[in-house]
């Protein structure tokens, strides 16, 4: 990327032959990436000379040759998969754990939350429980900020400063609410490059998805090929407030299933 702008990067789910997914449905497996790939990837980077870090360190340092690494959801790949790796490369990651999830099948336990921040990855929230935050009331989103974060600083034993939005949804009162939360960052789904005059609370995510190789999460990272994801974002965008977010999501997935298959 440019001297001044910083690409963060958004993985989800890491996948092998011997484990089956979290979750089977299209519009989730399209953002399980294989293991093998995002070793790949991350060597990749490593061999260009870029530095991966996690999201307090990269707010605090913009620019240069540098590109931060976060995760959604907290699934056991965080732990199993990743961490090793990108310790072994002296890459830095921050994971969005949405705090309901823990414990259950593909997910990470309450002390491998633990093990995963004592190993050097940053831990953010990624909400209580996944709902689209822009279609709930007030009480459950206090729940699914300030609730969510002060279960997870329990779990984690570490202060949580940084929250992504389920979905990428979300709005002015959304925005209101995370920073009511006492929340320095939030993370969008919006496609694009963050600056050290971006807005802390509309960080830009570039999502890595399945089937995505090395050579296009370098260009990624340095700013190329952005914007066609963008204007494809914008289209999306329109669809959602026409359709709403359960009837946008089930022709999605009714496309993306054709596609997989």
């Amino acid at each position: 990327m440019g001297s001044a702008g910083t690409v963060f990067l958004m993985y989800h789910e890491l996948g092998s032959p011997d484990r089956a997914p979290c979750h089977s449905e299209p519009g989730y497996v399209r953002y399980v990436v294989p293991a093998h790939e995002f070793r790949e990837h991350m060597e990749r980077l490593a061999a260009e000379g870029w530095r991966a870090s996690n999201v307090t360190q990269s707010i605090a340092s913009f620019g240069g040759k540098n590109v931060c690494i976060t995760f959604d959801d907290g699934c056991e790949t965080d732990l199993t998969m990743a961490a090793p790796l990108l310790n072994k490369l002296g890459f830095g990651a921050t994971s969005y754990i949405t705090v309901q999830y823990l414990r259950q099948p593909g997910y990470m336990s309450h002390p491998q939350v633990r093990e995963l921040q004592a190993a050097g990855f940053e831990i953010g929230c990624h909400s209580l429980t996944h709902p689209y935050l822009t279609d709930i009331d007030d009480k459950q989103l206090h729940d699914e900020t300030f609730g969510a974060k002060d279960q997870l600083e329990q779990i984690a034993g570490v202060r949580v400063d940084h929250f992504s939005c389920p979905g990428g949804r979300w709005n002015a009162r959304v925005l209101q609410a995370v920073k009511e939360a006492g929340y320095r960052t939030m993370a969008t789904s919006r496609t694009g490059v963050n600056f050290p005059t971006s807005d802390p609370f509309a960080l830009a995510r570039v999502a890595i998805l399945n089937g995505m190789n090395s050579e296009a999460v370098s260009r990624l990272c340095q700013g190329k090929g952005l914007a066609g994801t963008q204007m494809k974002e914008r289209g999306r965008d329109v669809l959602k407030r026409i359709l709403g977010n359960r009837v946008y999501d089930s022709l999605r997935g009714i496309v993306v299933g054709q596609k997989l298959r």
